[in-house]
């Protein structure tokens, strides 16, 4: 018992955790107390002798893992005296053909069960690194990556080493113990160029990561929406509430601030008559921002609907910025959504728009129809107040396309935006009509993820 405990005092001493001799003895007395072949009342005997802070528990475990349970050969029953005999002439033989390498015979003793050598190469290796100054850090890394490449490449020779000693300790090359010995090399070797590309990170298990809006909008701003799982979709709608928040507040301090504009000079010299020609009063041009009115066009045909519903979602939470936002759903016929979003809650209002809206789902997409619809009942609403925003994929199944009313919308509006939830690759593909209407928009964009769409939000809104 006194031999293994103080080889896994080495090993700890070697990667830095302090450990007294009072406290190996106290150690020592306490296991007569308890059952050793325990293991959690062994490793929590240890553990309460040899750790002193918090942050070394990491760290005393990695090494109890290493020392205790990963450079244990393997143990099957009936072959695991004989593997463990062949590892051990094996690492003989790798011995007397080191020579007088620090790093060789540090890698030899780990691979024969003491990892203290090996431990504490890697140990000043990391010293070395820290204690460089920190702009020769900054400039340049290449002698960090020297010095462990030396190691790196130690380890592959030795790969190969082992397999050639192996191969001539075994003329059967399908024996179960050469596999065995073979795995063994195999998984250290393994370990030790884990050691040493992983660096060893203190433990800060009390830090407190704020779950930020931007770290999620990260995670899921990049995912398309028809890729969106039902628990992305929740967290989805969270972030879009407090990113809507935040646009409506820059927004609202955009609108009390028109009054600082630019500077007036002749109503400052006109009203400088009054104080005997000294510009006591500074007139400022005021020009109130002007409020758009938004259409938007929704295709609610499949996948399209996916970027459609977040589209609403986001235009309705920003009604203040507008000073009218009309909303229509359409798959060949159109109908008007609008009253849903302003009588309901945002998601019951999608609900109610996907079941109670004139609209009939097993049809193919016609936005040739669409835009004949919008022609007849609504074209008149439109005016130079007006943006129309179509979101749609533009695959109208070769129906006529009707693109020459699209052409008198523009002609009436202000602008007209088309946001296509497919890649921009695919719009002259098959019988998308993309690059027809494209010639009648003011601005065509891709708009498959949250990031675009809140893009395109930012630059409508402000």
């Amino acid at each position: 018992m006194l031999d293994p405990i103080l080889n896994f005092v080495t090993s700890c001493r070697a990667s830095d955790l302090k450990i007294s001799t009072s406290e190996v003895l106290d150690c020592m007395r306490h296991l007569t107390l308890i059952d050793p072949l325990d293991e959690p009342q062994f490793k929590t005997t240890l553990m309460t002798n040899f750790v002193k802070t918090r942050r070394d528990m990491a760290r005393f475990d990695e090494l109890y893992n290493l020392f205790f349970h990963e450079i244990r050969p393997e143990e099957k029953k009936g072959t695991g005296e004989l593997v463990r005999r062949d590892i051990k002439d094996a690492v003989e033989r790798m011995k007397k053909e080191a020579g007088e390498s620090d790093l060789m015979n540090a890698l030899m003793e780990f691979l024969g069960g003491n990892p203290a050598p090996l431990l504490e190469q890697m140990h000043e290796l990391y010293t070395r690194e820290e204690e460089k100054p920190k702009a020769f850090k900054i400039k340049n890394n290449m002698g960090q990556l020297a010095s462990r490449l030396e190691i790196m490449l130690t380890l592959s020779k030795m790969k190969s080493k082992v397999m050639t000693i192996t191969g001539e300790m075994y003329t059967d090359a399908e024996s179960v113990t050469k596999a065995e010995v073979d795995a063994y090399f195999n998984r250290m070797l393994d370990r030790a160029n884990d050691m040493l590309t992983g660096d060893p990170k203190p433990l800060n298990d009390s830090l407190i990561q704020t779950n930020s809006v931007e770290k999620r909008l990260n995670e899921l701003g990049e995912v398309s929406f028809s890729s969106l799982t039902p628990e992305d979709i929740d967290h989805m709608r969270s972030i879009i509430d407090q990113l809507v928040r935040k646009l409506k507040d820059v927004a609202s301090r955009r609108y009390s601030a028109k009054n600082r504009g630019v500077l007036d000079v002749k109503k400052t010299l006109r009203n400088s008559a009054k104080f005997q020609g000294v510009p006591i009063e500074i007139k400022y041009k005021n020009k109130a921002l002007r409020k758009g009115r938004i259409i938007t066009l929704c295709d609610i045909s499949s996948s399209v609907w996916a970027a459609s519903r977040f589209m609403l979602n986001i235009l309705y939470a920003l009604q203040d910025c507008f000073s009218k936002v009309r909303s229509f759903i359409f798959i060949s016929k159109l109908a008007e959504v609008t009253e849903f979003f302003e009588k309901f809650e945002i998601n019951e209002a999608i609900q109610k728009t996907l079941t109670e809206a004139d609209i009939e789902y097993n049809v193919p997409t016609d936005y040739g129809e669409t835009f004949r619809d919008f022609k007849k009942d609504y074209l008149h609403d439109l005016n130079t107040k007006t943006t129309v925003i179509i979101i749609g994929d533009g695959r109208s199944n070769y129906m006529n396309p009707q693109a020459e009313i699209l052409g008198e919308m523009r002609d009436k509006c202000r602008r007209i935006i088309w946001l296509n939830p497919e890649p921009m690759h695919v719009w002259h593909t098959g019988d998308s009509e993309m690059f027809t209407y494209k010639s009648y928009c003011h601005e065509v964009r891709p708009c498959q993820n949250l990031n675009q769409l809140m893009d395109f939000v930012h630059e409508l809104v402000l």
